[in-house]
């Protein structure tokens, strides 16, 4: 006898019909749950039985009855399907799970960003269904740039200042900023409408050592720029000496804006944006994680 070759999806069908008819005890029986007719359930069996190329059961007057190679069929069928439907739940466990490393790199003082939807798409990453392990760096954007270029981190959070070429970018959101003093500072409490932009040049002022678009280097360039800072904070902690006068992102500023420590001056005229991106390689390799972190972005 030969043996049984490949099973078709047609052959695990019968499988599954044997099955029924064998708990619901007979093929009467079976008409109801297999929604199909005798004539037809008996015809499956047969077929069944001609690809084994044993006899399953007993049918007759004497009723249903398995055979011992039936019995036997009966169990492995069970083996069968049960395999089935485990490999179905792994696959589609899969699709719902996500496991792996996120490695992204955010330029300093973004966290406090209303906008910041980078948190959103974060949290739903690491959901309780996911194994995602996040390794976050808190770095310069240069830093952050030359780590997503050799690959040491997948995606990065930086302004859109001289970006190469080699990478591919997603606008986040627009960051505003604006001139701030603090409440130490000769300006504090003097109305805007009593001073004018040009009265701004008699104050100390700082200059940014880190990467700004045209508009914001054209806002600095007009103030006398005494002190550099070499980034945002450092920026914040000359403000508040009360010496000098300076640009900050709106959401940096708002904690001593609301504590009554800083204000911003002619608000309606010193201002600026600056785009701030999400970057990857344009040749990145395919990644799980990745992709669905870029997806949750999109929501």
């Amino acid at each position: 006898m030969a043996a049984l070759g490949q099973m078709s999806d047609y052959d695990i069908r019968l499988v599954r019909i044997f099955k029924t008819v064998v708990e619901c005890g007979g093929f009467t029986a079976a008409e109801t749950t297999l929604g199909i007719s005798r004539s037809a359930i008996s015809q499956h069996m047969s077929d069944l039985e001609s690809r084994l190329g044993f006899s399953l059961c007993q049918r007759g007057r004497g009723g249903f009855n398995l055979t011992e190679e039936g019995k036997e069929i009966y169990q492995a069928g069970l083996t069968l399907l049960t395999a089935l439907e485990t490999f179905k739940s792994d696959v589609n466990a899969l699709h719902h799970t996500i496991k792996g490393e996120l490695n992204i790199g955010i330029t300093d003082n973004l966290v406090t960003l209303p906008a910041m939807n980078v948190t959103h798409a974060l949290a739903a990453l690491t959901a309780p269904n996911h194994e995602v392990t996040v390794h976050i760096h808190m770095e310069p954007s240069d830093a952050v740039i030359r780590g997503v270029m050799d690959g040491h981190l997948h995606v990065g959070v930086v302004p859109a200042v001289n970006l190469p070429t080699s990478l591919a970018t997603r606008l986040l959101y627009d960051e505003p900023s604006y001139l701030y003093c603090s409440a130490d500072h000769p300006l504090f409490s003097l109305p805007d409408d009593a001073s004018t932009s040009d009265h701004l040049t008699r104050y100390p002022a700082i200059r940014p050592r880190y990467p700004l678009p045209d508009t914001a280097r054209q806002a600095h360039e007009a103030l006398n720029l005494q002190a550099s800072a070499s980034d945002r904070e450092g920026a914040a902690f000359l403000i508040l000496t009360g010496r000098f006068i300076g640009f900050l992102p709106e959401h940096v500023a708002a904690q001593w804006v609301a504590a009554g420590k800083m204000r911003a001056l002619h608000p309606t005229t010193q201002h600026y944006r600056i785009p701030f991106v999400l970057v990857t390689r344009h040749d990145r390799r395919p990644n799980r994680v990745v992709d669905a972190f870029l997806g949750l972005l999109k929501q």
